[in-house]
């Protein structure tokens, strides 16, 4: 945090050129119908867009103006988080010109001040989003929001701010959206738009083409019984509610128009007649279809294994039974994947007992690295988790009913009254298989670098498709992680209205464990070596993972914004050199 003098800078809180030519506002007070085409008709729709609650920028009450600072205080490649009474704002120069913006990501409350400036956009310092600087407009994910823009002002040399009051506190921004031509006229059994899953893909889909003035009838189903949520924290904050990590309040989807259908799985795609058949016999047609299935969590394949008190964590039901049941109690958890650990994490201070049971002999080994899998392990010993590596489970005992013991190949047998698995998922696209639509040998959708399948109108995108990675000299490759699922979902639905465009966002996820983040940027799949600066045993750390001589990938701990200032360097196509880190 940078000291700002007592120098006056007024803010304004501005839609862009392009938003602002959109709302002409009509004689009625709501904005003008613009009109776009679908299927070659001509469709009218109703653009808005919210700071939120609701659009505070004609409200001259709720505006307010301040000065902060000197032009000079702010060199070019600068930002500075200004405070102006009722809110903060950040302040950029680039190029010679200030622009303001809200100051946290919208995603987590990342302070963006402490994120990586380049060519126009900010980065989050904590997982990778990027904003326009002029716009504010999302531009890479996590996060379903943008920045509100705010209006500098220079004279007599010093800089002005003038924001609302609204967007100072929120700190977010809904873009533009479409809203519906009347459902009234549609048959219930046909969509233009059927997104199958509600997950992270599916809902930034349904939203981006609301974004881009698509006004026909859009409808995801999925077999959750809530709204899209998000995912990953079920492992990380176990006792969050549904409605606690909710993507979009309900009023959302009813505003915009998004049907979504809860508790409804589809059994298979007809992709001739363009009908999906559900499970209950429903049938439903479609014009396009997105499928963003997600994947399955694989079971163990020992005796006991459908007992009581064994769980795969998939919904927050599942999340909040096992953290009731292993308060004090304990638990077992088998496989020490990113679930498995963060679980592991979650639940060492309120178990009596926290042991996990891993195949590999150090945790993290393929994806991290032996070195830093072994620091993030003695974390965990630290924090009273009891690990028995290089065996797995053959047995799970029962005594009256209720999981008793987990017995190890080992010949090791551990107390549990819980038993959490995570030892992989595979793709769900099993309903798939007679539909003609291409699969590879590990079950995973085939998509090109516009997340389209092999056949026309069909698309797919999160964690069951393989893709093209820039990155990689675009070799075919599953990312089954949150930031990535938001892009293939934006490319999707952007080839749906035919704007060719391509995938090409570098790969950004995290880990949280005893109130510590792993971030990691690139992908390392084959790496051939680690480079680490800093110290592992103080959890201090940046580690380079090479191929060759090319650095692949990063991750850090206590090292921030080294991620994201890589990440940028991957984004804009330039290639670091193992030399350069060593």
């Amino acid at each position: 945090f940078l000291f700002v003098p007592a120098v006056e800078v007024k803010i304004e809180v501005v839609i862009p050129e392009k938003e602002r030519n959109k709302e002409e506002m009509s004689p009625n007070g709501k904005a003008s119908p613009l009109i776009y085409k679908v299927n070659g008709t001509a469709r009218h729709y109703h653009l808005e867009e919210h700071s939120i609650a609701s659009s505070p920028y004609h409200n001259p009450k709720d505006m307010v103006e301040a000065s902060v600072c000197h032009v000079k205080d702010l060199e070019n490649g600068q930002m500075r988080e200004v405070d102006l009474g009722c809110g903060k704002a950040l302040l950029i120069k680039e190029s010679g010109e200030f622009h303001a913006v809200g100051h946290k990501c919208p995603h987590y409350g990342a302070p963006l001040v402490k994120g990586v400036l380049s060519k126009g956009r900010v980065r989050c310092p904590w997982h990778g989003a990027c904003f326009n600087i002029s716009t504010g407009d999302i531009e890479d994910f996590p996060g379903l929001d943008s920045l509100p823009r705010f209006q500098v002002k220079i004279e007599k040399e010093k800089v002005y701010i003038r924001a609302s009051k609204q967007a100072l506190q929120t700190q977010r921004r809904t873009k533009m959206m479409a809203k519906c031509i009347s459902l009234s006229n549609y048959n219930l059994s046909s969509t233009n738009v059927l997104i199958i899953g509600a997950g992270a893909a599916g809902l930034v889909c349904a939203e981006t083409l609301r974004q881009e003035g698509f006004s026909d009838r859009i409808v995801m189903c999925t077999m959750d019984r809530h709204l899209p949520y998000d995912r990953p924290k079920l492992s990380k904050s176990m006792d969050s509610q549904p409605e606690q990590i909710a993507l979009r309040p309900k009023e959302f989807f009813c505003t915009y128009d998004i049907e979504v259908l809860t508790e409804m799985q589809v059994a298979a795609v007809d992709i001739k007649s363009k009908i999906a058949v559900f499970k209950d016999g429903f049938k439903m047609e479609y014009n396009k279809l997105l499928i963003a299935t997600g994947n399955t969590p694989k079971a163990l394949s020992c005796k006991g294994k459908e007992m009581e008190n064994v769980f795969n964590i998939r919904t927050p039901e599942d999340a909040n039974r096992v953290v009731k049941l292993a308060t004090s109690k304990n638990v077992v958890i088998v496989g020490a994947s990113f679930l498995g650990m963060e679980v592991a994490a979650y639940l060492a201070e309120r178990a009596h007992s926290v042991s996990l049971v891993e195949l590999e002999e150090v945790p993290f080994k393929k994806f991290f690295g032996e070195r830093v899998g072994r620091a993030v392990m003695k974390m965990f010993e630290s924090n009273r988790v009891k690990f028995y590596m290089q065996t797995e489970v053959s047995e799970l005992r029962e005594q009256e009913g209720k999981l008793k013991e987990v017995v190890l190949k080992s010949g090791k047998v551990l107390r549990a009254d819980v038993c959490v698995v995570g030892v992989g998922a595979v793709p769900a696209t099993g309903f798939l298989k007679q539909s003609g639509i291409n699969i590879d040998s590990k079950g995973f959708i085939v998509v090109n670098k516009m997340m389209q399948t092999n056949i026309p109108g069909v698309f797919a995108a999160g964690d069951a498709v393989t893709f093209p990675l820039a990155l990689r000299n675009n070799k075919k490759v599953n990312v089954p992680h949150w930031q990535m699922a938001h892009m293939h979902g934006r490319i999707a639905a952007l080839n749906m209205l035919a704007h060719g465009t391509e995938i090409s966002t570098v790969p950004y996820l995290w880990t949280a464990m005893f109130g510590k983040s792993i971030r990691y940027a690139g992908h390392a799949e084959g790496f051939d070596d680690v480079v680490i600066q800093g110290d592992l045993d103080e959890l201090k750390f940046v580690a380079f993972y090479t191929k060759s001589d090319e650095v692949v990938a990063v991750a850090s701990m206590n090292y921030d914004p080294i991620v994201s200032k890589v990440a940028e360097v991957l984004a804009a196509g330039r290639t670091i050199r193992k030399r350069d880190v060593e």
